[in-house]
């Protein structure tokens, strides 16, 4: 990520942004484990449930990532 061509504003926008993003994802990964868990506790049928529940944690690892970018920008 080029940061040091961009302006005060765009750095600004772009760190609203990534903090936007991330609060979004982790409300939605949340959201997705706690109905996976709950599927897999009163439902006969585990099988969906079962295959859901790897999606939060597969994509958890974006968090950090995000976390890494705004510290760059704060940094810049």
């Amino acid at each position: 990520m080029d940061l040091i061509d961009k302006t005060t504003e765009k750095l600004k926008a772009k760190l609203e942004s990534f903090k936007m993003i991330t609060g979004v994802l982790i409300g939605v990964l949340s959201l997705l484990f706690i109905v996976c868990v709950y599927g897999l506790l009163t439902k006969e049928d585990n099988s969906t449930f079962l295959a859901l529940i790897i999606m939060p944690f597969a994509l958890s690892a974006i968090i950090p990532l995000n976390f890494v970018n705004i510290k760059k920008i704060k940094k810049e």
